[in-house]
């Protein structure tokens, strides 16, 4: 017998462990992080009343076999004129039963209030963990990428949902890659440009980057089609943490004329110390941690953006050409980016001059739930 449970973190968290194998390429979210994302009462998308949420945890004998959360975002619909709900952390074992009680209850949530059609994974805004993995189920995602199992696809599908935004998610070898590649003469032109200012990243300035970075951040996609501008709360709750594990021979914050207009933010795969953790602080952490330090040769783009007035001048082969040779003089030899639209012609084009490899084909599933 199936039952189901509202708001309990604990037992969401502990599904995948129940059903999923210990070799699958599933990587835990920290369980701190879980807790704090999903409580509503910490999380800005709630407190600063831009959404709301509820998580559903599916028992079979008192044992946890699936989770989903059901979401709206109040400023998303208002923004896009839309009547959209969400649906995000969506797992669960190859099993029928499990998956339509746990969709039915997302969207009986959602249609209680108003919305029209519902889509999924998102967790819980397009600018965390996105998509519903299609193919390159083997290969093991980076920091912030989503995986899911095959079985994921085919219970959305037989549930009604079909694709309605194809995505594809990169990693490049970087000893194969050649910095001076990505220079042309705009590229070259901007890096000897003294009106742009390179700025590193710090623990004394990480505040004031972060800032930089999310003005960028909401200029360069503020035209897209599922973005909302994060608050300063919201920015700080999704990267704030990322002090702790950054690089900071990695990331790049572009001033011109003392305004921010490039941003480009890449971290250490953090993905093989939160397995040796199994996503838990404890007393062996910190040896965990020293170790990942030592032997990590993975890293992840989280952010990449560039504003506006500064596009398709060469600011973003420039930055791209800085953070390639900080890698390689850093000793990785693999990095990762998170999702390129399929319809996103130009960076497919870019990705693909430099090396990149396909990792994920990944795909938001979507349903009408007003009939």
């Amino acid at each position: 017998m199936i039952t189901l449970r509202t708001g309990d973190r604990a037992a969401a968290f502990a599904v995948p462990g129940n059903v999923y194998p210990p070799g699958s390429p599933y990587v835990s979210p920290m369980w701190g992080d879980f807790d704090r994302i999903l409580d509503p009462a910490r999380n800005p998308l709630v407190t600063e009343g831009h959404g709301r949420f509820e998580l559903f945890t599916a028992l079979r004998n008192g044992t946890p076999v699936g989770r989903i959360v059901a979401s709206i975002h109040d400023a998303s619909n208002t923004r896009h004129d839309a009547s959209h709900a969400q649906f995000g952390f969506f797992d669960c074992g190859d099993d029928a039963e499990v998956a339509g009680t746990l969709l039915a209850a997302a969207e009986d949530w959602a249609r209680a209030r108003g919305a029209s059609e519902i889509a999924g994974n998102f967790n819980l805004t397009a600018m965390q963990m996105t998509g519903v993995v299609t193919a390159g189920f083997d290969a093991a995602p980076y920091t912030d990428m989503m995986w899911t199992p095959p079985h994921i696809a085919r219970l959305l599908e037989a549930q009604g949902y079909r694709p309605v935004f194809d995505m594809t998610t990169f990693d490049y070898d970087l000893d194969r890659l050649d910095p001076a590649l990505l220079l042309g003469p705009k590229q070259q032109a901007i890096l000897e440009d003294p009106d742009y200012r390179w700025l590193g990243v710090t623990r004394r300035t990480f505040a004031a980057r972060m800032e930089d970075a999310r003005l960028v951040l909401n200029a360069g996609f503020d035209r897209n089609p599922m973005f909302v501008p994060l608050t300063p709360a919201e920015f700080e709750f999704q990267a704030g943490e990322m002090m702790w594990i950054m690089d900071w021979r990695l990331p790049v914050i572009v001033h011109h004329h003392g305004k921010p207009v490039g941003a480009l933010l890449c971290v250490p795969d953090m993905n093989p110390f939160i397995r040796d953790t199994g996503a838990r602080i404890g007393i062996t952490t910190p040896f965990h941690f020293l170790r990942h330090r030592l032997k990590r040769r993975r890293a992840v783009i989280l952010l990449y953006s560039v504003d506006p007035e500064h596009q398709n001048r060469g600011l973003n082969g420039a930055m791209l050409y800085r953070l390639a040779t900080a890698l390689k003089q850093a000793g990785y030899t693999s990095v990762g980016g998170t999702w390129i639209a399929d319809v996103n012609g130009a960076s497919l084009r870019q990705a693909e001059k430099i090396g990149a490899r396909p990792l994920h084909e990944l795909a938001i599933f979507g349903k009408r739930i007003d009939a």
